[in-house]
């Protein structure tokens, strides 16, 4: 399971079914992942933040002992696939959206996240909320 942007900052803020989510996630043994455009997003935050360092710290201690999907040439394809798609149909998402998709795809992978309003549009993607 790909654990999406939106998750993992739900995560940091200690939302309480983020929490809890996890805490089943990590009962039922599941093998979660996060991706490297959800990192880029993360920083990406960090620098717009009003407290670099303490976010800092909060994104170090929450990824570091996450498996990481990197964006690979295949995936990049597949996200390329989806946003050109997407914009041909007027249905348009964040262009890191679709990175993250074309990896869960690639690694046929589900991904948790509460943003299923732009997630819903990519045909074949496995998503589960909280």
């Amino acid at each position: 399971m790909i654990l999406d942007t939106a998750f993992i900052i739900d995560l940091m803020e200690k939302l309480p079914e983020a929490v809890a989510k996890m805490e089943q996630l990590h009962t039922q043994q599941e093998q979660i992942f996060i991706t490297t455009p959800t990192i880029f997003e993360l920083w990406t935050g960090v620098a717009h933040g009003s407290q670099p360092e303490k976010e800092k710290q909060k994104i170090k201690l929450i990824i570091e002992n996450q498996r990481i999907l990197d964006l690979t040439k295949a995936s990049a394809e597949e996200a390329g696939i989806i946003n050109g798609t997407l914009q041909k149909q007027r249905e348009c998402i964040d262009p890191e959206d679709c990175l993250i998709a074309g990896i869960a795809l690639r690694y046929n992978q589900p991904l948790l996240t509460r943003n299923t309003k732009h997630f819903k549009r990519i045909k074949g993607l496995k998503i589960e909320t909280y």
